[in-house]
Parts: C-alpha cells; structure tokens; sequence
C-alpha cells in the first residue's frame, strides 16, 4: 500500500483553493502601509513614522474559546472570524492605541475550503469595518487533533500609540464615575458555563417569546467592536482608563485599570439586566456573585472618567446609550 499525505487526512489541494477563495477578501482589507500580498513568509507592513513622535507598539493575541462549538453545530462559521477580530481590536483600543494590523491563525480537523472562506470573510468583514489590514495567516490541518467538523482559531491584532497618549489607568482617582456601554450579548467569554446550562435543556433553534432570533443566533451575536466610541471619547473627553469587558467579569477586568489603593463601587441595579443573561442565571440557577465574575451581564466597555465628564457622555447624542453605573473609592 502507497500512504499518502491526504490518506492520512491532510489535503494539499484543498489548502491551495482556500488560498485562492480568499485572495480578493484580504486583499480588499489592505492599504498604502501593505507591502506584500499573500505568499510570502513573513508580512511586511509600514508604519508611517512621521505621523507619531514616539511610537509605542501595542499588540494582543486571543482566540473565540467555545462559542465555537455553537458555530459548529449550527454550521455557521461567518460571525465567528467578525468575533476575533473585534475582540483583539478592543483590547488595544482601550490602552489608547489605533489598531493597524491583524494576524489569524485557523486549524481544522478537516479543511473544507466553503468552511475556511466563510471564517475568513468574517475576518475581512471586521478588520475593514475597523479599518484594520488583514496581512497574513495560517490555515492547517490536523487530523487526529481536530474532529473532522471542528476548528480552532486565534488571532494577533498590532496597533500604534503615541507614547504620552497611552491610556493606562495611573490617572484614575476617587470619585471618578465608571460609564458602561452595552454588549451584544455574551461576547466571548463564559461560553463553557452557557452551553453546559442552557443545552441540557434547550437546542440551538429553540425559541423564546421575549426575543425574535433562535437560542442559537442569539448566542452567536458578534462580539461588539468600540473602536469608534473609545476614539471619539478620547478626541472629546479627558478619560482617565478604559476597561474592556472579557473573561473576568466587570469587576475582574476594570480593576486591572484601577490604582490598588482604590476600589470599584458598582451600583448594580444602574442597568437592567440582558434576557440572555437572565436565561442563564435562572435555568442554572446560578448565584449572581458566579454570573458577576464569568459573564459581561450587558456592559462590554467602561469607561472611567470625572463626574463632570461623566454628566457630559452619558448626555452626549453621539455616545448612544451609556450609562453611569458606579464610581472610584477609597
């Protein structure tokens, strides 16, 4: 018997038509700054250095953990791909940086190349809706790792900021107000706990009276980018820290952002919690202290600022639906 690299699961040809499938989709992501296109080893990118007087590199890496495995049983895999991309993005936003370019890394169990361009349009999607090149990737294949209708992903997001502009936290003080933005949903974290509570009970396609979408696309609300909000808040605010709402909760997340001799004092009746979310808590009974420390509960950033700041965005027409929802103590 001949062995063959595709009789032990991996397909050359199909690698090479997903390159093909997705050419016109990164390309449309790149700009001036891009120097290569796909094919190359590395990806070349550059950065307009007379447009910053002391550049400071800020980059994240992340993956989309097991909301996945509510894409692999809905067969839907183009939301996904818009996950990452806004995930990474947020995470450097919030340290003041303007996010340039971006990086994924997709392995599959089986590469099926409709699956593999249906994840990366996703990427495409978000990263021009970001204004973010799409410079490069990996796609692999590993059978015996993977199951055949599995994948995972990660991706890396690079971005610029001006050094004196790098937003950090150190001038967070007390009586700074704390102003939350509205999630999607869950975003893309506490999946685990979600899909053990809510699937011995219910399917993707069960329905609710309260919310028009399945279970199954409610849970696959795409992660919210607040590229936009966090810049004009920084163009037209004095913020003094951003959080960015991910695994953790609110409390675990915006105390990264909080100097250790204050404290965050939420006022957790300031918002109404999201039905998702009460879906959740009430079919596994779970406590709110456990929902407080593994879910968003409807807040994907904050933002820390004065109360005279404060007054002001949560007035502001073009800063939609913010609201106070606690303050910096000692």
């Amino acid at each position: 018997m001949n062995s063959t690299y595709r009789a032990a699961g991996v397909d050359i040809k199909a690698g090479e038509e997903t390159v093909d499938k997705i050419k016109d989709l990164v390309k449309a992501t790149h700009n001036k700054n891009v120097l290569t296109g796909i094919g190359h080893f590395g990806s070349f990118f550059e950065l307009d250095t007379e447009k910053y007087k002391r550049p400071v590199m800020v980059s994240s890496v992340d993956g989309v953990g097991t909301k996945l495995k509510i894409a692999f049983v809905m067969d839907k895999h183009d939301t996904v791909g818009q996950d990452l991309v806004n995930h990474c993005v947020n995470d450097i936003a919030v340290c003041g940086a303007d996010p340039l370019y971006f990086m994924d890394y997709l392995a599959f169990g089986k590469l099926i190349p409709t699956k593999a361009e249906a994840i990366i349009a996703g990427f495409a999607k978000a990263c021009s809706e970001n204004g973010v090149a799409l410079v490069g990737g990996e796609t692999a294949e590993m059978p015996g790792l993977y199951d055949e209708n599995e994948y995972d992903m990660s991706g890396t997001i690079v971005g610029v900021v001006e050094k004196d502009q790098i937003i950090d936290g150190s001038n967070v003080k007390e009586g700074d107000i704390l102003i939350g933005f509205p999630s999607t949903g869950l975003h893309t974290n506490g999946y685990s706990l979600a899909r053990k509570v809510l699937f011995e009970k219910f399917t993707v396609n069960q329905k609710f009276p309260e919310i028009e979408s399945t279970l199954g696309d409610l849970l696959l609300a795409v992660h919210k980018s607040y590229l936009n909000e966090i810049r004009y808040l920084k163009s037209n605010y004095n913020i003094h820290g951003f959080s960015h709402i991910t695994g953790g909760g609110i409390i675990g997340n915006t105390k990264r952002v909080v100097p250790n001799n204050l404290k965050i004092e939420m006022d957790w009746n300031s918002w109404e919690l999201p039905f998702v979310f009460k879906l959740i808590m009430e079919t596994g009974e779970i406590d709110i202290e456990e929902m407080r420390q593994v879910f968003n509960l409807g807040i994907g950033l904050i933002a820390i600022t004065d109360p005279e700041n404060a007054d002001r965005i949560t007035s502001d027409p073009k800063v939609n639906n913010s609201i106070q929802i606690g303050k910096i103590g000692k």
